[in-house]
């Protein structure tokens, strides 16, 4: 799996997700900090790399219909520090061993993951 990692995760969440095997840029690795999310988005689509972020935006499946992406993964979560963050990313690791989030929204907060699909919503 391919992942774009936004300016608003810190640089270790890519770290993460390397030494786990995956691929992971960052929006640093592109110039595009500052980017309006629709530049985010046309990046992400074309190059078939699932967003992972914290920015609630792409939590909107009508503006950020999760069929057209190769995922979207939106952070949630009250407390935002460094650690608490990448402990989270830590935890998507666990939903990725048995779940490809490919056309789908997932939605990750302090007690679940919530899965998008389209209109329709699983835990």
């Amino acid at each position: 799996m391919r992942f774009k990692v936004d300016e608003n995760l810190p640089v270790e969440a890519a770290e993460i997700l390397c030494a786990y095997g995956f691929e992971a840029e960052t929006v640093w690795d592109e110039s595009l900090t500052g980017a309006e999310d629709e530049a985010i988005a046309t990046r992400v689509r074309a190059e078939r790399r699932i967003l992972v972020t914290l920015d609630l935006d792409f939590s909107n499946i009508w503006a950020y219909p999760p069929d057209e992406y190769a995922g979207i993964i939106v952070f949630g979560l009250k407390m935002q520090d460094k650690a608490t963050v990448l402990s989270y990313v830590r935890r998507v690791l666990t939903a990725l061993k048995t779940r490809n989030p490919d056309q789908e929204l997932w939605i990750v907060q302090h007690d679940r993951i919530r899965f998008r699909r389209g209109h329709q919503t699983s835990e």
